[in-house]
């Protein structure tokens, strides 16, 4: 037995291969290109994106066939495309791109929040896929010719995957409560939401399990069965084997995602967090979870690099003396904004705290605390609406800096698992892809555990009032650009 999962994540693609004691073997991994054209922008080729994911297959094929397959992909990313054909009308337009932050802004100004809370349990932000697929249908006029004539074809990057590897044009129902078109209830499309942010019904895919019978993909004279597909982090959350309720996890990546899995009925919309579904399998009633994400993690260590702040990670996984926090200095990681629970795009990054005597050093490790405070900020708001179990258990590339680890476990003060596998998107939706057909990866979790350190509860306070002084400042440059 041997089962294929694809991880089209935001900055790469890696077709691994699982056998039945969950021993992996990578058979393809390729980054792809990241694309700024605008302030707050961000875009992905979607031809660049397919034939990636089509190389994993191939892959796998040349290195002797599986037995299914499943394709984990980066959630809110999305494209319109011609139903005809298949070609893509424009880019990617990725979760992290903001271009309708002026669309949200009013649209909340005139109280429609009210509704996209009720329905699809998400606050109006960018961030999901419901305003960027109006925003294509309003300003790309290929767009809508094609609409016109019935062959314009809307949603995330996992059915522009589906619908030209299979034929079958579908996404999953993980990955259609992110975009905040689906009501939660009925696990449906919403017509009232559709018409809120402008998107046509009609135009949008079937929805099925995350798990079961979803087509067959042929690469040359190979065809694999496609038996899962999910978004990368209720993948994530599968593959950490969190299956009762109050167990969590956080992967570590581009941005920082808290999942935990929620009690038998839909969670309610409060406290900032996201009321969403975990998985589905065939025939089985939905399984909800809470999300909380920050927007900027090992971007935010990547860009402090890119500006100097240091040369090595070696450089960043240990310190001495003092945490920076301790000695007053403060890095609210907002690069992208404030997500859970604050939910505030006008918040920008910020040190606050520096005097003459910081050092490069002391900057970077603020960097690394600001992390971890945010997430905190994240957990607390979780346990509050689901109580959560211990450990935690981490993934991604952060949760490999032994520093960032404790002081992320000391600032919890809860015990942490640091998980030792590396793919855990790619094994969740391997599990999910082998139950399917019948079979089982059988691997028990690998990590250590780490034990909190008693931490002042004056650094989680200073770090609050950083928070809010950036939020403040932030709604007083939206302000005074709106003004002028």
């Amino acid at each position: 037995m041997r089962i294929l999962a694809v991880d089209q994540g935001t900055t790469s693609t890696r077709g691994i291969l699982f056998d039945q004691d969950g021993r992996s073997q990578t058979v393809f991994s390729r980054e792809h290109r990241q694309s700024y054209p605008q302030r707050g922008w961000v875009e992905h080729d979607p031809g660049e994106l397919l034939d990636n994911v089509r190389a994993c297959f191939e892959a796998a094929a040349a290195a002797g066939g599986v037995t299914a397959a499943g394709i984990a992909n980066q959630g809110e990313s999305c494209l319109a495309w011609d139903a005809d054909d298949g070609t893509p009308v424009g880019p990617v337009i990725v979760w992290q791109d903001s271009r309708t932050a002026g669309d949200i802004a009013r649209l909340k100004a005139d109280g429609a929040e009210a509704m996209t809370l009720a329905r699809a349990g998400l606050p109006l932000d960018p961030y999901f896929s419901a305003s960027k697929l109006g925003w294509i249908v309003r300003n790309n006029a290929h767009a809508q010719e094609l609409a016109a004539s019935g062959r314009l074809r809307l949603g995330t990057t996992d059915a522009f995957f589906r619908d030209r590897l299979t034929g079958r044009f579908e996404t999953d129902v993980a990955t259609a409560s992110r975009t905040s078109l689906l009501n939660l209830d009925t696990c449906q499309w919403d017509d009232e939401l559709c018409a809120l942010f402008g998107v046509p019904i009609d135009l949008l895919p079937k929805i099925t399990p995350t798990s079961g019978a979803l087509g067959t993909v042929v690469s040359g004279s190979v065809g694999t069965s496609l038996t899962a597909s999910i978004v990368n982090q209720q993948a994530a959350l599968y593959g950490h084997r969190c299956r009762q309720p109050g167990d969590v996890k956080i992967t570590f990546g581009t941005g920082a995602f808290a999942l935990t899995v929620a009690s038998a009925e839909r969670p309610p919309s409060q406290g900032g967090l996201l009321p969403t579904i975990a998985w589905q399998k065939a025939g089985a009633p939905p399984v909800y979870a809470l999300d909380g994400g920050v927007y900027t993690v090992s971007a935010a260590i990547n860009w402090a690099r890119s500006v100097g702040l240091f040369e090595d990670f070696d450089e960043i996984a240990a310190f001495s003396g003092p945490t920076a926090a301790e000695r007053g200095l403060y890095f609210v990681p907002a690069l992208a904004g404030l997500a859970c629970p604050h939910w505030d795009r006008d918040a920008r990054g910020s040190w606050l705290g520096l005097s003459l005597d910081t050092t490069r050093q002391d900057m970077v490790r603020a960097v690394l605390e600001g992390i971890a405070f945010r997430m905190a900020e994240v957990i607390d708001a979780m346990n509050a609406l689901q109580p959560i179990s211990a450990p935690i258990t981490i993934d991604g590339g952060m949760s490999a800096n032994a520093h960032f680890a404790q002081f992320l476990t000391d600032t919890l003060a809860r015990g942490v698992r640091v998980s030792d596998e590396p793919e855990l998107s790619a094994l969740g939706v391997a599990m999910q892809a082998a139950e399917a057909a019948g079979t089982a990866i059988d691997r028990p979790p690998q990590g250590r555990t780490l034990t909190p350190a008693p931490q002042s509860a004056m650094l989680r306070e200073g770090f609050a009032s950083a928070r809010q002084a950036v939020q403040t400042f932030g709604a007083a440059l939206t302000a005074q650009t709106a003004a002028s």
